[in-house]
């Protein structure tokens, strides 16, 4: 599995080993908007017209396009782990929701070098 990005929008990328064929899904939104190609080269133009269109459909019918993610993230987690999050962030002189997002940052970024390795 890979990815690719266009635009602010991030597809997952698969292989179809019986149809031989590319395919991907853009992340993050709730529109579904997927592509296919039978070589890279095709499966990034799709990627691209697939962004592009969709922009272009919301646009034609008055949508406002959906962003992958608007900053605001609501979860729950295990009150121990609340815990020391928290004593986490005041040692280091954040409030929780900087030092969240730090180590969110983090984990996300390590994950993405995993990914492109």
């Amino acid at each position: 599995m890979s990815m690719m990005a266009y635009k602010g929008y991030f597809a997952r990328i698969e292989f179809d080993n019986e149809d031989e064929i590319f395919f991907g899904r853009i992340a993050g939104i709730s529109d579904v908007i997927g592509f296919h190609g039978q070589s890279v080269v095709e499966l990034k133009q799709a990627f691209h017209e697939a962004v592009d269109d969709y922009i272009a459909t919301c646009a034609e019918i008055g949508k406002e396009p959906q962003k992958p993610y608007s900053g605001k993230m609501m979860f729950r987690v295990h009150p121990e782990t609340h815990r020391r999050a928290a004593i986490a962030a005041e040692l280091s002189g954040k409030s929780l929701n900087q030092w969240a997002e730090e180590t969110l940052q983090e984990a996300a970024e390590h994950y993405e070098t995993r990914m492109r390795a």
